[in-house]
């Protein structure tokens, strides 16, 4: 059986993340707030890195 963190941090927290970069990379560019824009673009890219990083350390 899998772990349950290791589901969480694989399918279930990147899928959230990128979401609401989504929304956050389409307010700022609607709205020209490039702050909301660039925190969306760092989130994005978190959401894709992270179970990468995260993963190894929970499958041991």
């Amino acid at each position: 059986m899998a772990n349950p963190s290791a589901i969480l941090f694989s399918h279930i927290i990147p899928p959230i993340m990128a979401v609401i970069s989504v929304i956050l990379i389409c307010a700022g560019v609607m709205d020209k707030k490039n702050v909301y824009t660039i925190i969306g673009i760092i989130l994005f890219f978190a959401a894709g890195i992270i179970p990468f990083l995260v993963l190894p350390f929970l499958l041991n």
